[in-house]
């Protein structure tokens, strides 16, 4: 019995780790080189003008979350500025129907002509708009965030060689448990502990060379976001907004605009 249970757990480690070296080449490949910023005297955009270390208020919040924490920046945005009411059922109202910017426009549109809609219905529209893909496009091409080809790939595989080191620890306890009377249990566990150095081995690699994991931001994009207790923003933005982008809407300290995000399902 415990022979099956080794085979279980050998197959686990090797399956696992082998992801994660496939997903590291493969993110690694599809990374393109750093392109150069704009020159210095080109007119930025609406949303370049509300810029952190680098980074505008949405690139951070695509780094940190993905479209969707994109999706809730805008709409705490809006909110803000009184030109969009975020109720804590979940709707969204226009108040101001004009957007500053690519995005801000995008997301009057998604909330259509009536004027109100459901925010999941209102985050499910900007991940698949231009405006939000023309962000995820410049941060890909400047080598901050992870291709869509290669996406998720670094953090899953993460997970799953954590998965199969616990794997192998209930396996290891299982056989022991169930090894007949006078086994050498020693020489037994001593087997199952090549899967384990294995994974862990992996794993703590993985940690060193790969760390932060992150399904949207690379190494060099996680290098650009601020940190959250000391993150410079211009003037014209909010600490909030930026706290958002970066820990998402748990960070909020309006507890209403906390309640809209969240009973919406963020």
């Amino acid at each position: 019995m415990w022979l099956l249970f080794f085979l279980v757990a050998c197959s686990a480690a090797v399956l696992s780790c082998a992801l994660l070296c496939r997903a590291a080449v493969a993110a690694a490949r599809a990374t393109p080189g750093p392109a150069p910023r704009p020159a210095p005297g080109t007119v930025p955009d609406a949303a370049a003008a509300r810029r952190g270390p680098g980074l505008t208020l949405y690139e951070m919040a695509y780094l940190s979350g993905g479209p969707h924490r994109l999706a809730d920046v805008v709409l705490v945005l809006m909110a803000q500025q009184r030109r969009l009411l975020l109720a804590d059922t979940g709707w969204a109202t226009v108040v101001d129907p004009v957007g500053k910017d690519a995005v801000e426009r995008a997301t009057l549109t998604a909330i259509g002509p009536e004027g109100q809609c459901r925010i999941p219905a209102i985050r499910d529209a900007l991940v698949g708009d231009d405006a939000v893909r023309q962000v995820a496009d410049r941060l890909v091409t400047d080598g901050l965030a992870v291709p869509a080809a290669v996406r998720p790939g670094v953090g899953s595989a993460v997970r799953l060689v954590q998965g199969a080191a616990l794997l192998v620890l209930l396996s290891a306890a299982a056989s022991y448990w169930t090894a007949p009377a006078g086994a050498d249990t020693g020489l037994l566990l001593a087997w199952f502990s090549l899967p384990l150095i294995l994974t862990l081995g992996t794993w703590a690699v993985a940690r060193f060379e790969l760390h932060p994991y992150s399904d949207w931001a690379t190494t060099a994009g996680e290098r650009q976001l601020p940190g959250v207790d000391h993150s410079p923003a211009a003037p014209a933005t909010p600490a909030s907004l930026v706290t958002l982008a970066l820990r998402g809407p748990a960070a909020l300290t309006d507890p209403a605009l906390r309640a809209a995000l969240h009973s919406s399902g963020a």
